[in-house]
């Protein structure tokens, strides 16, 4: 009598009907009998058996698609915009002398700007009792006010939607598990840094808010603290361009040889950002020479010596002409280098760039110091510097090692 009753049952769970309706009865797109038939792989499903082991919550890592790799640098990319963007702006509201205008920090009250009359007022009567207004601005008109303070409030805005722009979708990403274990911590490492970014740049206003009763010099930020605070937004543009670029292009498969790796170390550079804490383009408007003389005859008035390289503008702006003359040299020597490798296309025209990118850097650094360094002119000075860097790193991306 069982044997009559579980029979029918057998045939029945061996048919492909049923056994396509039991989840995980068959992982592959053939649904495991004999009649051949093929189903189709419902979304969450898995074709092979390695897909089911990468499957979240099995005991194994997960891996992200490749077109989830993809979104991810997007997005980064997208990040390390919005990063130039805060770098170009912070250098406009630097030279028109905006920095100083907001006073206080708050991350919410802020983000309303005055609207009333009485507002604006008390935002000026806040501002009037500060250095700069006493010593510089004494003269300065509500209208006039009116214009460095928007130009500030825009930088922090701006600094705001780059926090957003870095936290929301890294979070999101997280959560849909989008991100490799080494992403994880590289994209933690970037939220922490913009938040950093935040506090860093209110410790670099403070200090040209402060009270110097033995100085009548033009009220500043600490040219310490305003390269610590650019030397971090460039770690924070630079890291997730590089991510970015690593995620989004192909890595070619470059064969080792010593002329590659000569390349490779060539392709590393550096800059440097104590002259926009100083002023210093103000100081010699002439160019090759720095006024009548080669090498001025004030480079080393400061006491103790070093304080010369930091502090002493006509020493700042001299180490920033050799630093260029030496960068455009050795991007020169790096393009005449590449021509003597075979290389892709894309690697090619990233060599090029570069080259074409230092040589107009340079043009643009000596009409804005012959033309005593109009805004629009030394902004695109300044632009021009984040753009060489960006396309160094491009080349720099393709000439990367591939992973063994």
């Amino acid at each position: 009598m069982q044997r009559l009753l579980f029979q029918p049952l057998k045939a029945v769970m061996g048919s492909p009907c049923l056994r396509l309706l039991i989840p995980g009865a068959a992982p592959r797109t053939q649904c495991g009998c004999s009649c051949g038939i093929r189903r189709p792989l419902r979304p969450g499903q898995y074709s092979t058996i390695s897909e089911v082991a990468l499957q979240p919550g099995r005991g194994t890592v997960s891996h992200p698609s490749k077109a989830a790799e993809r979104v991810v640098g997007r997005w980064l990319l997208v990040c390390s915009g919005t990063v130039a963007g805060a770098v170009i702006l912070g250098g406009v509201t630097r030279l028109t002398e905006s920095g100083l205008s907001m006073v206080d920090w708050h991350l919410i009250k802020e983000m309303k700007p005055p609207t009333s009359q009485e507002e604006w007022e008390a935002e000026f009567q806040k501002y009037q009792q500060f250095p700069e207004f006493k010593i510089l601005n004494h003269d300065m008109t509500l209208a006039e006010f009116k214009f460095i303070w928007y130009m500030e409030y825009s930088h922090r805005m701006w600094g705001r939607l780059v926090g957003l722009a870095y936290i929301l979708p890294a979070a999101y990403f997280w959560r849909k598990g989008w991100l490799t274990r080494g992403l994880k911590g590289r994209v933690l490492a970037l939220c922490g840094l913009v938040c950093f970014q935040g506090l860093l740049g209110w410790y670099m206003v403070k200090s040209g808010l402060a009270e110097k009763p033995d100085s009548h010099d033009i009220p500043r930020v600490s040219q310490y603290r305003l390269a610590a605070h650019l030397g971090s937004a460039l770690v924070l543009y630079c890291v997730s361009l590089w991510t970015s670029l690593s995620l989004l292009l192909p890595q070619h498969k470059l064969p080792e040889t010593r002329q590659l790796l000569r390349l490779r170390r060539f392709a590393h550079g550096t800059a440097g950002a104590f002259v926009a804490g100083l002023d210093a383009g103000l100081v010699y408007n002439s160019f090759p020479k720095m006024g009548e003389s080669w090498i001025p005859e004030d480079l080393f008035t400061f006491s103790p010596l070093l304080r010369n390289v930091f502090e002493n503008p006509t020493t700042v702006q001299f180490d920033h002409r050799i630093l260029g003359i030496t960068s455009v040299a050795a991007i020169t020597a790096l393009y005449f280098l590449s021509r003597r490798i075979p290389l892709p296309r894309r690697t090619k025209i990233a060599a090029v760039t570069l080259l074409a990118l230092a040589y107009t850097q340079v043009g643009l650094g000596i009409s804005t110091l012959l033309m005593y360094v109009p805004t629009p002119l030394a902004a695109t000075h300044q632009s021009g510097s984040l753009a060489v860097l960006s396309v160094a790193l491009w080349l720099m991306n393709e000439l990367r090692r591939v992973p063994k």
